[in-house]
């Protein structure tokens, strides 16, 4: 799939956890340019929010997770919500 438009704002996801409940988090497009887009990710409502890695899309809309936090079912779950808000703009 394609990604034409990308999230340009932050954006708040619902994360169910594998083996554990589920969390809001937040999808934050980072701010350097490169081919592609990349959002860092980040665990919402905490004063000091933990850092849960980055998702990076290429031009062709290919992603890859670059972290430790997340299992691959829960990286599925944020790459399908970044690329169905990108496809409402």
């Amino acid at each position: 799939m394609m990604i034409k438009n990308y999230l340009t704002r932050a954006a708040k996801a619902w994360l169910k956890r594998n083996g554990g409940p589920g969390e809001i988090i937040h999808v934050v497009p980072a701010t350097e340019k490169a081919s592609g887009q990349c959002y860092e990710l980040y665990t919402a409502f905490q004063n000091g929010p933990d850092y849960l890695g980055r998702i990076l899309f290429d031009l062709n809309g290919y992603w890859i997770y670059d972290g430790d936090d997340l299992s691959v079912t829960e990286q599925e779950q944020v790459a399908q919500f970044i690329i169905t808000q990108a496809s409402k703009a």
